[in-house]
């Protein structure tokens, strides 16, 4: 008996050894479970001592003393806890649950969590997929630290994708509060091969443009030519058509002519939109412009829009402008959209209108647009072209078309045809 407990309590200390062992070894060789931490210290990019020296960077004054305070409180970093959701921006999820729990983040920051928002910002994958967070970060750093997050845009975000949306982000939403400041700092941080064309100052504009457009356009007005002003002036487009076109229009008939080519831009850019809100009101800008190349990129765009809706009234309204130039530029215009959509229609319209060396630049862009669908008709429409120089060519254009469709045919019309 002493002999059979004694085998037994060696047989289950025995098993007992082999299930901790085997629980142990089960452990070591589990792959470890994905958790959410909200790093302690600020991101690598943002605790780089090398930062510092940018000049982009900056701390916060204080606005009842002169002592320059953190971003970040040290003794208590996490005195604000990030919404629980938030979690799962870093653990992955759909679009929907990761820009609901990164909206959560963004109306919580503050100068107490801004680099753990910035940690989530992180994690999510870089390029272009995440362009409307980097916004929206920016965004609401501005709110905080303007100067801070410059300094994170220029030495963190993708200098591809994101750097000059974030830095213009940043400036716009801090010219929304402090105008002068942002002006400030685009003036003395302008980096640019030429130092006059300041594309830092598209920010301020952008900004400015959504509260204050008037003091936004003065900014505008006073950028010297280049590509800062080439793109301000497509933003304030926008943004005057959003308000009326009355009000654009108005804005727009302030361009000087002593420069056209900006003036055809900004007008055409107007035009374009204006067009697809209200046709006739358009049209009647148009009537009120005198015959230069402005006036002529507007009623290109307008015709553009016009000829989708309704050809035959466009072609009306062309039909009765008094100005000779503007009415024949016009007709070459609809000519060349209408003929894509309705050759015969066009072609209707246009004998309607006797041969005129006005007409030879409207009945050449007919032949044109027709000559590889219908060569034949293009060749019989380029006869009647009373220029010589313009009519050799639009036959010669014609006839070349027709020869690789059929070339008996062709050679057969230009004997009858052409001396």
């Amino acid at each position: 008996m002493n002999i059979f407990y004694k085998y037994s309590l060696l047989w289950v200390c025995s098993l007992a050894l082999v299930f901790y062992l085997g629980l142990q070894l089960g452990k070591e060789n589990q792959p470890p479970r994905p958790v959410f931490q909200i790093q302690d210290e600020k991101p690598k990019h943002l605790s780089d001592p090398e930062l510092t020296k940018k000049k982009f960077y900056t701390t916060q004054k204080s606005s009842s003393t002169n002592e320059i305070e953190p971003l970040v409180n040290q003794n208590h970093p996490h005195d604000f806890s990030l919404p629980p959701n938030l979690k799962r921006i870093m653990e992955g999820g759909d679009m929907i649950e990761r820009m609901g729990a990164y909206l959560d983040a963004l109306r919580a920051m503050d100068k107490g969590n801004v680099y753990e928002v910035v940690n989530a910002f992180e994690a999510l994958p870089k390029g272009y997929g995440r362009h409307l967070e980097m916004k929206l970060l920016m965004r609401s750093w501005a709110e905080i630290d303007p100067e801070a997050a410059l300094a994170y845009a220029d030495s963190s975000l993708d200098a591809k994708s994101e750097r000059r949306f974030g830095i213009s982000e940043v400036l716009a939403g801090w010219a929304n509060r402090d105008p002068e400041g942002a002006i400030s700092w685009a003036k003395a941080n302008n980096s640019s091969d030429k130092p006059e064309d300041n594309p830092l100052l598209l920010g301020v504009v952008k900004g400015l443009a959504e509260n204050n457009i008037d003091a936004a356009n003065k900014i505008f007005r006073e950028l010297p030519q280049g590509s800062a002003k080439w793109q301000a002036s497509t933003f304030l487009a926008q943004k005057y058509s959003d308000i009326g076109i009355r009000k654009a229009i108005e804005w727009a008939d302030q361009f000087p002519k002593d420069d056209p080519r900006m003036r055809s831009t900004i007008l055409g850019q107007l035009g374009a939109k204006l067009a697809r809100q209200d046709i006739e009101a358009t049209a009647k800008w148009v009537e009120s412009l005198q015959d230069d190349k402005a006036s002529f990129t507007v009623m290109n765009n307008l015709l553009t829009q016009w000829v989708t809706k309704d050809a035959s009234s466009a072609a009306q309204w062309v039909s009765k402008i008094p100005e000779e130039d503007k009415k024949f530029e016009g007709m070459k215009q609809l000519t060349s959209r209408w003929s894509l959509s309705d050759p015969i229609g066009t072609a209707e319209w246009l004998n309607t209108f006797p041969p005129s060396p006005k007409m030879d630049p409207v009945v050449n862009e007919f032949v044109n647009r027709i000559c590889t669908r219908d060569p034949e008709g293009a060749a019989g429409w380029a006869l009647s072209i009373t220029d010589p120089t313009i009519k050799q060519k639009a036959v010669s254009k014609a006839i070349g078309a027709w020869t690789r469709i059929n070339p008996e045919k062709a050679n057969a019309w230009k004997t009858a045809n052409i001396p």
